[in-house]
Formats: C-alpha cells, structure tokens, sequence
C-alpha cells in the first residue's frame, strides 16, 4: 500500500461509513487530484485531469493487466468490484474507449462523497452492492504484490488474478519489474508453496484485519 501523501489541501469529510470516517483530500502535488481516506487510510487516489495517471501501487498493477488484457485501444467489459473513487473505472474509459463498465461500491458513504465531488462520465454504469452478490465465479492462477509483503515483512495489497484462459504471464512480469516499487508474480509451485496449509476464511470465522502500525504513512 503507497504512504499517505503529506502535502494534502482541501478536505471533504462526509458521514461514518460502513467502514469508518470517509474523506477526500486534495493532492496539492496534481491539480485536479484527490484521495479517498477511510479511518485515514488511503484508499484510492484519482486524478481528474489525468485519468491515466495510476497512483497507488496496487492500482498501477491493476493497469497492467487491463492494458495486455485484449489488444490495445480494444473495448472491454468491466465489473468493478470496490468502485472506491472510480480510479480504475475512468483509467480503462481513458485508455479503451467503448468499454462498458459497470462499478459496485458497498459503502453508500463512499459512493455519496465520490458522486458529490468527483463527476463521472454518466455513460458508466454504478451501483451499491457486496461483491460476492454480483460475482461468484474466481480462479486465482497468479498473485502480484511486492516481496516484502508476500513474506510477511509488511503490509500491503496482494491483487490476485483468475482466468478462464492463458494470462500475459511474461508481459506482466516485465511491467512489475519496472515499476517504482517492483512487484513479484507468484503463479504455479511457487503458488502452491505460498497458499500451502491456508484455510478458506468463512463468514462465521471471519475477523477483522490487524491494525496497521503508524510507520505505514511516514
């Protein structure tokens, strides 16, 4: 998970959310730029001039995959599952024109604020929703996250890829590689060694994520 950016400007606290207190903080270092906190933790960063522009480092990864999805400039379909600010909704508008999108966001509160203050283009589509309810269907033949997150050192993202068909394994590699804060892909034995004795989480075994410890935002 990228740090809190310091030089934050103008703020835009909304109601608790589902969960916790929601904000949007202007980016002085991008005009136009806002990120979205929830209990201060950032969530998504989106820029409104540059929709290109991927922030964070587990949305950058998400780019990636959508940029060597289909061939470029070709539309696709979309389920944003976690619309957070619509980052990554209006980076594939950017990026393939024509694609036809649809964003869920389970906190009302997040999806009040963004709707208030960050304009979307009316030809996506977003709804409320748990995303388990839209979406049933998952494989998981890859994970990207850096290294010291994969071993436990850190906290951080993991993004988990599925797919029906042959994903762009090599091309992915060489993205996350070169990435400011470079990533690892784990996929086949070394997948099955990371996963080995994890048990499904059930709903009613289910708890809370730890805490994160203050250095995460120094």
């Amino acid at each position: 998970m990228a740090s809190q950016r310091q030089n934050a400007g103008e703020r835009d606290t909304g109601r608790p959310g589902a969960g916790g207190r929601v904000e949007l903080v202007a980016d002085l270092d991008r005009p136009g730029a806002w990120m979205l906190l929830v209990d201060g933790i950032s969530q998504s960063h989106v820029d409104l001039d540059d929709p290109r522009h991927l922030e964070l480092e587990y949305m950058r990864r998400l780019g990636h995959l959508t940029d060597l999805a289909a061939p470029a400039d070709a539309p696709l379909r979309v389920l944003h599952l976690g619309a957070g600010a619509l980052t990554l909704a209006r980076y594939v508008a950017a990026t393939r024109p024509g694609s036809s999108q649809l964003a869920v966001e389970s906190d009302p509160e997040v999806a009040a604020l963004v709707r208030r203050r960050l304009p979307v283009d009316p030809s996506g589509g977003a709804r409320p929703g748990a995303g388990r309810i839209v979406i049933r269907m998952g494989e998981a033949v890859c994970v990207l996250a850096e290294p010291a997150v994969l071993h436990g050192r850190t906290f951080g993202n993991l993004v988990v890829v599925g797919a029906r068909r042959e994903l762009p394994l090599a091309g992915l590699t060489r993205r996350l590689a070169g990435d400011p804060f470079p990533a690892r892909l784990v996929e086949g034995t070394g997948l099955d060694r990371f996963t080995a004795g994890a048990a499904p989480i059930m709903d009613a075994g289910a708890e809370p994520s730890p805490p994160m410890p203050p250095e995460v935002f120094a």
